[in-house]
């Protein structure tokens, strides 16, 4: 992933567009506008709108296109039709819609919070770490599909994909929240009272904090930007730049020596080493990676403070496991911030959502379409973490 990549800076995003694009139709509950004028999404970087009388426009960014919105009720939408290279047209509300699931970096959740998840009709795979969408799934409202299997997408109103690099049918959007900068309104005030609730934490120092990952015998620091961005957020402190660049071969015993002095000096470790099963990557596999039997200098592990971010999880039938830290962390990135806070600065009084501690034996938690409780057609009510 770029550095850019799932929520550049912080985790945050904008979903403004994409609630215009799924879609309100002429009785839906966008807000009101003056027509004519053009208008930039507020908070979003890459997307803008122009708004008609019976028409929206949305200029996407990041793919170059321009999709047309047609209200159902209008004269245009029963005589006009778009496909080109650079415009396509959609009569909205949208009828129903299928998801490319099998892509990394597309997530339900947004379809959750819009309260639109009953008109999802097909996924590409079971994936999915939303327990109201398998729960579609099981019921046959929603099914599964052949991501190659072009006509039967063509049957579909709307297919949303996150990869943009070839041309597509004429029903294909992208939907792209990795590449936004900025939060869903309704949850950006908590974020950001979140961010200086941790700003005015009383600690002498800020606690050191290092995202690790080990990948084929090597151990190295995480380098995306929008980590280290949480970590500040947070009250914490970036390992620094010039630590971070390195990488550290297990089997080179210099290596290994600077790696531990390195964690020595850490505070709080966030271990994101990819696992086939979450559930089975425990602290005696972290140790057996790290290679080290005397753990005493690590002052992370005196004071239970390693974690990842595979608390929510799903085993799909394919046999993968879907983890949620790609998706509902990805809507809800007060949750995350509210995750890191309490890893930085333990109260003990707020339960995680997102992070488990691995220092303390946490277990994953299953989702599955047990763990829906709402119907379908209502929306997902996003958390708002307590804050003064």
């Amino acid at each position: 992933m770029s550095s850019t990549s799932w929520v550049a800076t912080a985790l945050l995003l904008s979903s403004s567009c994409f609630y215009l694009f799924l879609l309100q139709g002429a009785d839906g509950a966008a807000p009101a506008v003056q027509v004519g004028n053009i208008s930039r999404v507020e908070d979003a970087q890459y997307f803008h709108i122009y708004y008609g009388q019976s028409f929206k426009v949305i200029k996407n960014s990041i793919d170059g296109k321009s999709y047309l919105l047609m209200q159902s009720n209008s004269r245009m939408a029963s005589k006009a039709k778009y496909c080109t290279g650079r415009i396509k047209s959609f009569v909205i509300p949208l009828s129903n819609y299928s998801l490319d699931t099998s892509t990394p970096g597309l997530p339900v959740s947004f379809f959750e919070l819009l309260g639109l998840l009953e008109g999802l009709k097909g996924i590409t795979s079971d994936s999915v770490t939303s327990g109201c969408a398998l729960r579609s799934l099981s019921s046959g409202s929603t099914v599964m599909v052949n991501k190659t299997d072009a006509p039967l997408l063509k049957q579909f109103t709307a297919h949303f994909v996150s990869i943009v690099d070839e041309e597509r049918a004429c029903n294909y959007a992208a939907f792209m929240p990795m590449q936004e900068i900025t939060p869903l309104q309704v949850v950006k005030s908590n974020y950001l009272c979140l961010t200086n609730m941790a700003a005015n934490q009383t600690a002498r120092f800020k606690p050191v904090v290092a995202w690790v990952e080990y990948n084929k015998g090597i151990w190295s620091f995480a380098k995306e930007s929008y980590k280290q961005q949480l970590v500040t957020d947070a009250g914490g402190e970036n390992v620094d730049d010039s630590i971070a660049s390195n990488s550290y071969v297990v089997s080179n015993p210099d290596d290994m020596d600077n790696f531990h002095a390195i964690l020595c000096t850490i505070d709080v470790v966030i271990d994101q080493t990819s696992a086939p099963a979450p559930g089975q990557y425990t602290l005696s596999t972290f140790m057996e990676n790290v290679d080290v039997s005397d753990n005493s200098c690590f002052v992370f592990l005196t004071n239970q403070s390693l974690w990842r971010y595979d608390k929510r999880v799903r085993a799909s039938a394919s046999g993968g496991q879907a983890v949620d830290w790609f998706d509902g962390a990805i809507s809800q990135p007060q949750l995350v911030l509210a995750d890191l806070i309490e890893a930085f600065f333990p109260t003990g009084n707020y339960t995680t959502t997102f992070l488990r501690n691995l220092a303390k034996g946490e277990e994953v938690a299953e989702v599955g379409s047990e763990t829906c409780e709402r119907s379908s057609s209502a929306p997902l009510e996003p958390t708002i973490v307590p804050c003064q």
